[in-house]
């Protein structure tokens, strides 16, 4: 078996090449290739993962490259976590939209539109080039955001693709210590789209446990949404931390205006974590890696890895077709929701509806994400400037065109 990261410069990717070590037995490799076009981020980031491997005894091949082709000649699986531009476009995906008076952030609202117009064609000619030299049946795993836009984009290409993001995990593994049981043990319900889901269950041994949650640990439930308890007591279900931008926007907006950049507190502890990376006498992930965000994506990555080669069948969070799984949606909606994942893919689990409150508001995000995913694949500007106007973070007519303007001006300058 052979396992293609693609981007894996990324300081995360240490910890994902730990939770592929563990899995040895259900993901048997034989070759782990690390694929970057920065050879210096690829070398030292490169380096750790072969003393991290060494170290846990693993016997395949690891393989370092820039060439695309030589990373997915005969992969069975295509990671991808790639960022467009790096920090520095994320710079300026936080920071427009602040200008124009709208949320700055870098998956949600404006921002997350501009990521995607630059990262979609990207990926598209990663999977096409998938197509023609991975091994029959390969999966692409994409991590890159904005996930549920860029599975889409997979998806409408015809390719066989499975979004995935860490906050089901983050919330599983956080309920599961509020709780005192081990997080195996528990599993969340999360429904919604890509960064805009809610728990309406979370099972403990397959009991519901939600109303003791909330009843007994609603400060940790609620810190971890980044939300006031009074709203989630009011919705009855747990909220994503990215809704605290649709729920909380103008208080978010204002924090916003006075923090760092998040971008700018990222680049300063990737360059820290490099520099840990160099040292030779390193061979485990650095407790800084946990400040970097996206924690338990590499558990997330290996357990849906597994799941996929060994025909589990188990219930993952993921993002697919809804199918008809999500009433209110259409069809061919990407969804986030529990789904059976095995050798043939995700099948989604059939949902109850949302409730109006929660369903007014995928739907609308929904319609932007449709817009967005086709501006990103044909470089349309009238539909990227209808994307706009249909988020709900932005809605206004004169300012979506000055925040298209500006996007775009921006990009052609860097």
């Amino acid at each position: 078996m052979k396992l293609a990261v693609i981007g894996a410069g990324s300081t995360y990717t240490p910890e994902l090449v730990s939770g592929l070590s563990r899995e040895r037995e259900r993901v048997p490799l034989d070759e782990l290739v690390l694929h970057d076009i920065d050879a210096e981020r690829r070398e030292v980031v490169g380096g750790l993962a072969q003393r991290m491997l060494e170290r846990q005894g693993y016997g395949g091949r690891l393989t370092l490259t820039g060439e695309l082709a030589e990373a997915l000649d005969g992969a069975d699986f295509v990671l991808i976590q790639i960022r467009v531009g790096g920090q520095e476009a994320r710079l300026r995906d936080e920071t427009i939209p602040l200008a124009c008076g709208c949320i700055g952030q870098e998956t949600t609202g404006a921002g997350g539109l501009a990521k995607a117009l630059r990262t979609v064609p990207v990926v598209l000619d990663i999977a096409a080039e998938a197509r023609e030299r991975a091994a029959g049946g390969a999966w692409i795993v994409d991590f890159t955001n904005p996930v549920g836009i860029v599975t889409r984009a997979l998806l409408d290409a015809g390719h066989r693709a499975i979004g995935l993001c860490n906050v089901a995990i983050g919330f599983q593994r956080a309920i599961a210590g509020s709780l005192g049981v081990e997080p195996e043990r528990v599993f969340v319900d999360q429904v919604g789209l890509n960064h805009l889901t809610w728990i309406r269950a979370v099972q403990l041994d397959g009991r519901d446990m939600l109303d003791e949650v909330l009843a007994d640990h609603m400060d940790a439930a609620a810190g971890q949404a980044a939300l006031p308890p009074e709203l989630i007591r009011e919705l009855g279900a747990i909220p994503s931390y990215y809704l605290r931008y649709f729920y909380t926007e103008d208080e978010r907006l204002a924090e916003l205006r006075e923090e760092k950049p998040r971008a700018q507190v990222v680049a300063e502890i990737e360059r820290e974590l490099l520099d840990m990376y160099r040292d030779p006498g390193l061979t485990e992930k650095p407790a800084l890696l946990e400040r970097r965000g996206g924690a338990f994506y590499s558990e997330a990555a290996t357990q849906l890895v597994a799941a996929l080669a060994s025909d589990s069948g188990e219930p993952q969070v993921v993002d697919v077709r809804n199918g008809g799984a999500l009433p209110g949606l259409a069809p061919d909606d990407v969804v986030e929701l529990p789904a059976r994942i095995g050798r043939e893919g995700a099948e989604p689990l059939p949902q109850a509806p949302l409730a109006p409150e929660l369903l007014g508001l995928v739907q609308h995000v929904a319609a932007y994400e449709r817009l967005a995913a086709e501006a990103a694949v044909t470089g349309d500007r009238e539909l990227a400037a209808r994307a706009l106007l249909a988020h709900p973070l932005v809605g206004q007519w004169p300012r979506s065109r000055e925040l298209l303007e500006r996007m775009l001006d921006a990009e052609v300058r860097a």
